[in-house]
């Protein structure tokens, strides 16, 4: 370890922290996803281990030790291949280290922090589904008579309202990805593959300076989502879900386009999935418990003569694509509701998704992001909600 200047404040409410581990019972918290990690440190991520952990026998294991109390005794435990870029961008914490090699010496270094610092602790808290197994087994028996606790519920909460820089990176990821949707939309046309579409996507996502995630994309009457040799025909509908991210924030959107004009039938079916949109938007605002938002869905729903063969979902999103809040219990990713129970706060960001799986006209969804604001919402990107004509910049005779 070695003393590095430290910054007046860190990046994040480390009173908030204070009093989210003092209600878990925790007297130290040892994150080592690297979402939290970037979050606690407000640093980019080590550019090593950006898309992928694995080195040799072990893997990349980051650790940031917060204690209770004590922010000024934080430490950082990193990779020496990030040695470099933690030199020419100093962190705000008190103790450095970048002499990790693997998961077990790193957690080693950890445990020879909350030694030295001097304090009692008899409660850890630690990322259970982000510890390597021969690191936990490594921290328990240096520990034997403390317990072990999952601190991602704390870390959720801390990250659950966004910060103005926050929103900001997330303003500017749908927006870009939803320009780079419109712009693949415009450039293929009949008898282009799923697979060019989805490719072409990421070129058009990387090109505005996001790095690309994802891209689920359907078109006709088959609802597949996977990038595949199928090919989009005249007449058919496309679904573009993308997920790309700047500077580590999701942009989540989902949009639609047609080779061809729409007919009165595909119209009423978009225009269904925009009525539960807007009604579930008009839900949100500060103090409203999060639960209400399911429940102007379902209410829209209930008006819907398409409700058997429509999905909703909800979700809070931001460094990773569901996060706090979280609003069900049973989507399609398992997680509990606690913040149906809970008002909605100022700075929450929400993803709201509806999909049709329309039996002969395919697979018709819409997704956006909304911010809570003190009046209501924000919609992070209102372009492209309509039906997209495809091909509208090649020549398609």
């Amino acid at each position: 370890m070695h003393d590095i200047a430290v910054s007046p404040a860190a990046p994040f409410d480390a009173n908030k922290l204070d009093r989210l581990m003092e209600e878990a019972g925790m007297d130290v918290v040892l994150a080592t996803s690297k979402h939290n990690v970037q979050y606690l440190l407000g640093a980019e991520r080590a550019i090593f281990f950006d898309y992928m952990d694995a080195l040799g026998v072990s893997r990349y294991l980051p650790v940031v030790v917060c204690f209770k109390g004590a922010p000024e005794q934080t430490a950082f435990i990193g990779h020496w291949l990030e040695a470099h870029q933690r030199e020419v961008s100093p962190l705000w914490v008190a103790n450095v280290s970048t002499d990790a090699s693997g998961s077990t010496d790193a957690i080693a270094l950890a445990i020879n922090a909350i030694r030295k610092s001097g304090l009692t602790i008899k409660r850890i808290g630690v990322e259970l589904a982000f510890l390597p197994l021969d690191a936990g087994i490594t921290l328990k028996d240096a520990f034997p008579g403390t317990e072990i606790k999952d601190a991602i519920y704390v870390l959720e909460r801390l990250r659950a309202v966004k910060a103005p820089a926050e929103l900001a990176k997330l303003r500017t990821a749908s927006e870009m990805v939803i320009e780079a949707m419109l712009e693949v939309i415009a450039h293929h046309g009949p008898g282009s593959a799923k697979a060019a579409m989805a490719e072409a996507l990421r070129i058009a996502e990387v090109k505005r300076g996001l790095t690309f995630e994802y891209c689920l994309i359907a078109c006709g009457a088959n609802h597949n989502r996977a990038p595949s040799d199928a090919r989009w025909q005249e007449g058919d509908v496309l679904s573009l879900d993308s997920g790309g991210n700047f500077q580590g924030y999701i942009g989540d959107v989902a949009r639609m386009a047609l080779l061809g004009q729409p007919d009165n039938e595909l119209n009423d079916l978009l225009s269904e999935i925009e009525a539960i949109q807007r009604a579930v938007f008009a839900s949100i605002r500060p103090g409203v418990m999060g639960g209400e938002i399911y429940a102007a869905a379902e209410r829209s729903l209930q008006r819907s003569g398409q409700r058997e063969i429509i999905e909703f979902l909800a979700h809070g999103i931001g460094l990773v694509s569901h996060e706090a809040p979280r609003l069900t219990a049973t989507g399609p990713v398992p997680y509990d509701d606690p913040d149906a129970r809970r008002p909605l706060e100022t700075g929450m960001v929400i993803s709201v998704e509806t999909a049709m799986k329309h039996p002969r006209r395919g697979f018709i969804k819409l997704e956006d992001t909304l911010a809570v604001t003190k009046t209501g919402y924000e919609i992070f990107g209102e372009g492209g909600r309509g039906w997209n004509v495809g091909g509208s910049a090649t020549d398609r005779r």
